[in-house]
């Protein structure tokens, strides 16, 4: 059996370019494809934050109603965006090989600010909040839309600088001189990835795809992931993560925090990598039992005001 596999996408640049290398990348393989893009609610509501909308997934809600109706076939995500509970009937498929996991803040004028009252701009509760940790007197504004969005919205304000994935800018050949490589602020669990999903029962498709699985970008992206899935319960919560693996060792750094940045629990630990398979999982048991339970209570109260 051979068919045309329709790749479901967002229709923002960086969603298409996600998808366009997802369909080089099978085409290579002598799969035919086609790609069929969609508007999710997340890319069309700008003025709200998005843990006022109060579900998981409004980036690829739209696309899973797409695969389940048998709009699309299989469907090529930001894998950071991906909930960490799947809906029914759809699998992951394969993880493509990392790009960088790293933030990057793109400033305007001097990078003198730091000293100052500057106002930094991020739509992400996880960067509000480990920037506020660091800079306790700087203020923090919301910033919604794409990647060229963003971009133009901090050239038209007065702020000093905004937050971005390394990984989508520099998918789009879009990083400026000025920014500065943010190593010290955890990723969000997965960032830099690309994951594609398919329909459990779409044999040919899951068969496809599995081709282009990169192992230690799925193991390190399912450690960062099941931390957060453990951690959060299903609430939107500050959490950073990175797994990474070196030589036959994986080591783990999380963070869990307060919204306004006042709270940290930070974590690291280092494992054989043969032990991985729910490491994720009891690294957030022990930052839950180490003071992670009743922080998390206070970030749900803070949330629901």
């Amino acid at each position: 059996m051979n068919k045309v596999i329709r790749i479901g996408t967002r229709d923002s640049q960086l969603a298409l370019w996600q998808a366009h290398t997802v369909e080089k990348k099978l085409n290579d393989l002598g799969f035919e494809t086609e790609i069929v893009a969609v508007k999710s609610t997340g890319d069309v509501i700008l003025d709200k934050p998005l843990y006022e909308f109060g579900i998981t997934g409004i980036f690829t809600k739209t696309l899973d109603v797409a695969m389940i109706s048998g709009q699309v076939d299989i469907a090529v995500h930001s894998m950071k965006d991906v909930p960490t509970a799947l809906p029914k009937g759809i699998v992951q498929a394969a993880v493509l090989e990392r790009a960088s996991e790293k933030d990057i803040l793109v400033y305007k004028g001097d990078a003198d600010f730091y000293q100052k009252n500057a106002t930094i701009a991020s739509g992400s509760l996880r960067r509000q909040a480990q920037w506020l940790h660091r800079y306790p007197k700087h203020n923090v504004v919301d910033l919604r839309g794409n990647v060229n969005t963003r971009l133009q919205k901090l050239a038209d304000s007065d702020w000093n600088g905004a937050i971005f994935a390394k990984a989508g800018l520099e998918r789009l050949d879009l990083i400026p001189q000025n920014h500065i490589d943010l190593d010290w602020m955890l990723p969000a669990p997965a960032q830099g990835a690309m994951v594609v999903v398919a329909m459990e029962n779409d044999d040919f498709c899951r068969a496809a795809v599995g081709k282009l699985n990169h192992f230690d970008s799925e193991i390190c992206t399912k450690i960062e992931r099941d931390f957060l899935r453990t951690l959060e319960g299903g609430c939107t919560a500050p959490i950073g993560a990175s797994a990474q693996i070196f030589n036959n060792e994986i080591r783990f750094e999380g963070a869990l925090l307060m919204i306004d940045g006042s709270e940290k629990i930070a974590f690291e630990k280092t494992i054989s990598s043969d032990r991985y398979k729910d490491f994720g999982s009891d690294c957030a048991k022990e930052v839950l039992q180490n003071g992670g339970d009743f922080l998390m209570k206070l970030i749900r109260s803070q949330l629901k005001k």
